[in-house]
């Protein structure tokens, strides 16, 4: 292709996402307007069907920067992904398919939802990291049945983050050679120069982390060009450092932090259109010439997959296609659970638990964030990442969530990650994501409470379960023994659009009574009942075994008492008004025992026996007597 003609589909890209966001009076035009060239010789390499977004070899393409929507809009529209140009004018409005920044599953081809800077460069990495592992089982020597590019396109933004040095360290140590980041550098961010706030040589920092490291002129086809095409043949994951300018084009604001954020003004549109031979009258123009070469993407991309198709029917790839469908459709039937008959920590339960989900779930893998021996999360005798399921993340908590967020949307893997409750902190934006997209992550967080003892407060969560029972379709497991633990498990693995954590004791936990009304699954039951019960104890994890002490205290008082174990709050609350009821009867009094913050609690309670202040460092026995969580003391305050 002619570089002319490269160069009207580059200011097209331009005009629409200026267009687009002088229209919404909000948005992002720089980046989008500096990028449209690399966007344009992207299109030239990266294979996707519009007519399928979901082939799954397909080369990924995140957008790291989500707020260049401009760009990302623009070229799902060009492609053929089925936005219309009324969905480009209805940018940022309600209800549209065109939204602030990209959300999966809302706009066909946006792969994962980017929005908090960074987040998309861990996700990429993760895409990666998911491909290499399923091409570890389904490739031969002779034939490859996964053999994609991931690409990300991210700013100066992006890698100030802490997450981008976590999650590119991991792709240097994985050696994930067919990951290629395009880094936007164009030195500028909201408040103005980069020279404000970095002058780290990113040359350097990514060579240190084992990628290899290209650079072009951002605004040069050829350069651009010969810049992925070296990518593309690397062994070693690789950043091309594209140097741009911010809102190329755009007359007096090209090159100023003014255009990062606003809309650029009719005038300065207008301008910037005459100065390229545009109709400066026209907006939201789109010549036939540009829009063909661009849908060239429908046929081609249609013949990419159907090509695979037919290599997978042809090419002697039995045991290849028998281990893909295996690890596309799984079979939770050939799960053997284990039974648990006496006390014992729930991270141990857990543990087991996972081991025998592994072995019948090909697609189950992952890892945590050096704490396996501690989180009881090694899959055993299943080895090490990319051909075995155990994943080495080190101590990269956010990059981590983030990387497995990725792998849970690549396709036919059910990941899991891992770290301490109270290290949660670190990983809360992947864990929002994941609600907000409908990722089904398995979450697990150990050492739940006060119980973890001599490590003090700063290892010790008490606002945690609170503030993640606050995210909407985020399912918060907190098992009071093994039984409860694996009904946990089997409704996560049912729930295919929702993330589940599961929240496990360090100290053991007593084997509790089998239910009387309701069950596990429905996230709360009756667990112990007595005829004409004027109180109600409720109790999650370590505390149902006190509540059901208490109760056999408030017993020798002449006092009956109903217990309810509410193994996951969440689900429980969604349940319909009558099972709530025949769970805990409304005409008695309701006390909820949590060694937690338990404000959510009054929602269900009057009286929440909880934490408000931090814990100290003790032995957990001591611990849990210091603050409350005794027999004595919950009569106390009940009487």
């Amino acid at each position: 292709m002619s570089n002319q003609m490269r160069q009207k589909m580059a200011n097209t890209i331009r005009f629409l996402a200026a267009d687009m966001v002088q229209a919404a009076n909000s948005g992002h035009p720089g980046a989008p307007m500096g990028l449209a060239d690399i966007a344009v010789v992207l299109s030239e390499h990266l294979n996707h069907n519009p007519k399928n977004p979901s082939w799954l070899n397909r080369d990924r393409l995140v957008f790291s920067g989500g707020h260049g929507t401009g760009l990302i809009y623009s070229l799902y529209y060009l492609w053929g992904y089925g936005l219309e140009i009324s969905d480009l004018k209805n940018f940022r409005q309600l209800d549209s398919k065109t939204p602030g920044h990209p959300e999966f599953g809302h706009t066909a081809g946006v792969e994962i939802t980017t929005g908090p800077l960074g987040q998309g460069i861990a996700n990429a990495v993760g895409f990666a990291m998911a491909s290499k592992f399923v091409g570890s089982a389904v490739n031969s020597e002779t034939a490859a049945l996964i053999d994609h590019n991931v690409y990300c396109l991210c700013g100066d933004g992006d890698l100030e983050e802490g997450i981008s040095y976590e999650a590119c360290s991991i792709a240097g140590h994985n050696k994930l050679d067919n990951l290629i980041l395009i880094y936007d550098s164009n030195r500028i961010t909201i408040e103005g120069s980069t020279d404000l706030s970095i002058s780290e040589n990113i040359r350097g920092r990514f060579e240190s982390q084992g990628w290899d490291v290209l650079a072009c002129d951002g605004h040069d086809f050829d350069a651009i060009d010969t810049a992925i095409t070296t990518a593309k043949a690397n062994k070693k994951p690789t950043i091309i450092i594209a140097n741009t300018i911010i809102a190329k084009g755009a007359g007096k604001l090209e090159g100023s932090h003014h255009s990062h954020g606003a809309p650029l003004g009719a005038d300065v549109i207008a301008d910037a259109k005459a100065a390229c031979g545009f109709d400066a009258t026209k907006s939201f123009h789109v010549d036939e010439d540009v829009l063909v070469r661009f849908r060239c993407a429908i046929e081609e991309g249609d013949l990419l997959e159907r090509e695979w198709i037919h290599r997978q029917k042809t090419l002697p790839l039995m045991e290849q296609n028998e281990a893909l469908y295996a690890l596309q459709n799984p079979d939770f039937s050939r799960i053997e659970y284990p039974s648990f008959e006496k006390a014992d920590a729930t991270r141990n339960t857990n543990g087991k638990i996972m081991n025998a989900i592994a072995k019948a779930l090909p697609s189950f893998l992952g890892g945590s964030a050096d704490l396996s021996p501690s989180n009881k999360t090694e899959l055993v005798d299943m080895g090490v990442y990319p051909k075995g399921r155990n994943i080495y993340f080190g101590i990269r908590e956010h990059a981590m969530a983030s990387i497995v967020n990725a792998m849970a949307l690549y396709g036919p893997l059910m990941p899991f990650s891992a770290t301490f409750f109270v290290f949660s902190d670190y990983l809360k934006p992947a864990a929002r994501i994941a609600a907000l997209t409908g990722i089904q992550q398995f979450f697990i967080w150990t050492h739940d409470s006060i119980g973890v003892g001599e490590d003090g407060p700063t290892h010790q969560p008490i606002e945690h379960l609170s503030q993640f029972r606050a995210l909407p379709n985020f399912y918060v497991w907190r098992p009071a023994d093994g039984a409860e633990n694996i009904e946990a498990w089997k409704t996560a693995l049912q729930m295919r659009k929702s993330p589940s954590a599961f929240v496990c004791s360090r100290q053991n936990l007593a084997v509790l009574p089998h239910a009387i009304t309701g069950s596990a699954n429905r996230g709360g039951y009756l667990l112990a009942s007595d005829a004409d019960a004027t109180i109600t104890l409720m109790a999650s994890g370590s505390e149902v075994e006190l509540a059901l002490k208490s109760k056999e205290a408030l017993n020798a008082k002449g006092i009956n008492v109903n217990v309810v174990s509410v193994p996951c709050f969440d689900l429980f609350i969604e349940q319909e008004k009558s099972y709530i009821d025949s769970i805990i009867l409304p005409n008695t009094k309701k006390v909820a025992i949590e060694a937690a913050r338990g404000l959510e609690w009054y929602k269900l309670a009057s009286e929440v026996i909880g934490i408000d202040t931090f814990g100290a460092s003790a032995p957990a026995e001591k611990l849990f007597v210091k603050f409350g969580f005794t027999v004595e003391n919950v009569l106390a305050k009940i009487l």
